[in-house]
């Protein structure tokens, strides 16, 4: 199985995910986080591959990039396709990135063609939640909930999001301009799996039915300080112990639940003195599952848990929750095209859920929503080491290309135009 290749249209889908992987914030590796100055970059990349196409680029006052192609005629509704340009510290050059290159790439091979409706390429400011602990700032602003609250939440710098918006160069009075119109068709998202599943069934493509919910908490457990070498074990109240013998049963759970994933992902002590009783630990928690019911169940567990284990050492946990979100099912009338789209290129069509968050589960809230995985080699994201399959890019060209004369020639997707 090769995966990596340089030439053809797979190729340059590969090289201009690579190109956008070099506007990073840190010099050896790529992170570009909400509205830092390498976006700037990506916005002008991205604006220069449109262009010849004859595609108006603009970005909105979330820092969402917008590219749009024109239908045959100029009233049309829009079909929206992309996902995001932000990444995680030490990222690899395809989450979310390869599905705002594929879109692109998807118009250059229209060769100027217009379809009944428009397309309207998205590049979202911020999906992963690294700056400011909260994902999907740029999908909320479309779905009208990038409110008061959220631009005042700050980063680690103290800079709100409302002042971040400020320092790229936009305004933020003029966030509720970004919200969706009622012209929008739907929204499609091209993504790497970011699991092995695909790879183990030797599958390219797989149509996305549903996105597993999400919650994000932090805990604080709250003990006292005193020095590590005179306090007797018996006597301390040790913050950083409580929550060790708390991130066990985390894991606990997750192992005897089907389905359910459960992560304590970062972990931060004070005094953080290596010859000090830690006063304070502040932990993050990401659980998720497919069933609301379960995983909101498993919350609650874990939260009785962490105060139980406070109360036997003498401490005191406190907990904040940071993003809850539902299960989403993708869109059937879509997904149901998609996988025939997926049979018309020679491939076994495959269905699953993506227990990963994605901006397609933000943009379901208003219009219909769908996914296309294509396979991730040994199940590697949010690494270095993240890569694709050219094969499986000239794959998921194909299955955008027929996608589109199906939707163009489809009798629901006509109703859903005079609808719109």
């Amino acid at each position: 199985m090769q995966t990596i290749e340089t030439t053809g249209r797979a190729g340059s889908v590969i090289a201009r995910c690579r190109k956008l992987a070099s506007f990073s914030e840190d010099p050896e590796s790529t992170r570009r986080t909400f509205l830092s100055p390498p976006m700037h970059e990506c916005h002008r990349e991205i604006a220069g591959w449109m262009e010849p196409l004859g595609a108006r680029s603009r970005v909105d006052a979330a820092g969402n990039f917008h590219g749009f192609y024109p239908a045959t005629q100029p009233d049309a509704p829009r079909l929206l396709i992309g996902s995001h340009l932000d990444t995680v510290p030490n990222a690899g050059a395809y989450d979310g990135i390869l599905g705002v290159v594929l879109a692109v790439a998807l118009l250059e091979e229209l060769r100027g063609k217009k379809l009944p409706f428009a397309i309207e390429v998205l590049g979202f400011s911020e999906e992963e939640g690294v700056r400011f602990g909260t994902p999907f700032i740029g999908s909320r602003a479309l779905v009208g909930r990038l409110d008061q609250e959220l631009l005042s939440v700050q980063d680690s710098r103290r800079v709100s999001v409302r002042r971040a918006i400020e320092e790229f160069g936009l305004n933020p009075n003029e966030v509720p301009q970004a919200e969706l119109k009622n012209d929008t068709l739907g929204y499609l998202e091209f993504h790497i799996e970011q699991g092995p599943v695909l790879e183990s069934l030797k599958l390219p493509l797989a149509a996305v039915d549903a996105i597993a919910g999400q919650s994000r908490l932090e805990l604080i457990f709250l003990g006292k300080g005193n020095h590590a070498g005179t306090t007797p074990m018996q006597l301390r109240h040790d913050a950083v112990a409580g929550a060790a013998e708390w991130i066990s049963l985390v894991e606990k759970l997750a192992q005897e639940t089907s389905g359910l994933v459960a992560t304590v992902g970062k972990i931060e002590a004070k005094p953080g003195t290596t010859n000090v009783i830690a006063f304070e630990a502040r932990l993050t928690l990401d659980v998720r599952h497919s069933s609301d019911k379960i995983r909101s169940c498993a919350v609650a567990d874990l939260i009785h848990q962490a105060r139980d284990i406070a109360a036997r050492r003498g401490l005191s946990v406190r907990e904040t929750s940071l993003l809850d979100q539902p299960a989403v099912a993708m869109d059937p009338f879509l997904t149901a095209e998609i996988e025939q789209a997926i049979r018309k290129t020679g491939c076994k069509p495959h269905r699953m859920t993506s227990g990963a968050g994605h901006d397609a589960m933000v943009l379901a809230e208003r219009v219909p929503a769908a996914m296309i995985f294509l396979r991730t080699p040994g199940g590697v994201s949010h690494d270095p080491a993240e890569t694709i399959v050219a094969e499986d890019v000239e794959k998921a060209i194909q299955c955008g290309l027929h996608l589109f004369d199906q939707l163009a020639l489809s009798q629901e997707f006509q109703q859903r135009t005079s609808r719109a």
